[in-house]
């Protein structure tokens, strides 16, 4: 059946799993969609329109798909693209989502750091940047111990360390460099901020103004999140300063989408961290905590649709499934009984990402916990119990 509106073409730039829900997203409003990603078979080109293969850092295969393809909505979903690439083909009249000086913005740490420490005075951590081991050991020794290593360009926390001691700095440069993407070898070293939690705020900008989410807790290993639940407690005027801040923020990037705005928050005082400008990993939770998920959100977005009020179906968590080795020789098992409900007036959920490989740490599917008569403490010992029933078998 054809739709009596234009069918919009998007050229999804990386096809991860948040590229693989946000495809089933925008299918069912219609679009037409081309994944690409540097290998074949990614996860979201399994249930896209067509696929294209390349490096989102080769720019010429990059304009070369453009050309191609002739998309309405460019949507990166990566950060190691060659965001000049997108700047030239927004100045020819492409759609980037949600802009490109949001895309080159925040595909950089350094770069968004700065928009929101020195062009809008948000509070941050105390930062200092460094592109060799000799200037990073020097930021360490200014910004003090202990204090987190960034790349500034990398994606789900790869090569985020945390230094509390001098004699693990070059450890953690040689971590940094290992989980960099891109060809900008350069670090932020932030001083360590004694916070009470961590949320994740989905902040929506759409053509009628800003939404929101309710906040997301996470918690992470190695710089990359384990789990997440929502909504998370804090006080209103946490709340209330967290949104004023990600409306500062998304509004002087521009463009339309969906944003994973970052915080610290330590009783009412928050503390800006980071900003993706896409639907963020932690968001994973609103597969089952909302009447919208983060994915549907940004492709009305993007697309321009009426998004109507924002529910919640109750406390709601997520726990990431992990590989432990490198592998294309696997099976994963234990679905039936990792969807057996925990107990009554908990639902659990799977989802798995279908990556043809594994490696450590890598995640490879994510469970889904819902406490509709419960807390998000009971959502999150289901999602835990749920993604440890899962197991990944290699061989034979």
């Amino acid at each position: 059946m054809r739709l009596m509106t234009a069918t919009a073409k998007i050229l999804l730039l990386g096809s991860g799993e948040l590229g693989r829900e946000f495809v089933i997203s925008a299918k069912r409003l219609g679009a037409h969609v081309i994944a690409c990603d540097a290998y074949a078979g990614a996860p979201a080109m399994q249930v896209a329109d067509e696929a294209e293969v390349f490096s989102m850092l080769d720019g010429t295969a990059l304009g070369a798909a453009i050309d191609k393809h002739q998309p309405d909505y460019i949507v990166p979903e990566v950060e190691a693209i060659r965001t000049e690439v997108l700047k030239q083909y927004e100045d020819a009249g492409f759609n980037v989502v949600p802009s490109a000086r949001a895309t080159i913005m925040t595909m950089n740490r350094d770069r968004i750091r700065e928009v929101a420490a020195t062009e809008l005075n948000l509070p941050t951590s105390t930062y200092l940047y460094a592109e060799t081991l000799d200037e990073m050991r020097e930021a360490v020794a200014k910004v003090g111990l202990p204090c987190v290593i960034k790349p500034v360009m990398s994606s789900s926390g790869k090569g985020q360390s945390t230094v509390r001691s001098a004699d693990a700095v070059d450890a953690a440069w040689d971590y940094a460099v290992a989980g960099m993407r891109g060809d900008r070898s350069r670090v932020i070293v932030e001083a360590f901020i004694d916070f009470d939690y961590e949320i994740t705020l989905l902040t929506i900008r759409t053509r009628d103004g800003v939404l929101f989410c309710d906040p997301i807790g996470h918690r992470q290993e190695r710089g990359d999140y384990q789990e997440s639940w929502q909504p998370t407690p804090m006080t209103p005027q946490a709340v209330a300063a967290a949104q004023d801040m990600a409306k500062a923020v998304v509004d002087n990037l521009g463009g339309y989408g969906l944003f994973g705005v970052e915080f610290f928050v330590k009783g009412d005082r928050v503390i800006f961290s980071e900003l993706s400008p896409r639907p963020h990993d932690t968001g994973m939770v609103t597969l089952i905590s909302q009447n919208l998920t983060e994915f549907d959100l940004h492709a009305r977005a993007i697309l321009g649709l009426p998004i109507p009020a924002i529910t919640q179906h109750g406390p709601s968590a997520s726990a990431v499934i992990l590989a432990d080795r490198e592998s294309s020789d696997f099976t994963i098992t234990g679905m039936a009984e990792a969807l057996v409900p925990p107990a009554s007036g908990i639902d659990v959920d799977i989802r798995i990402f279908n990556k043809p490989t594994t490696r450590p740490y890598r995640r490879m599917g994510v469970a889904l916990a819902l406490a509709k008569d419960g807390t998000a403490d009971d959502a999150r010992a289901a999602a835990r119990a749920a993604a440890a029933k899962i197991k990944i078998v290699h061989g034979g």
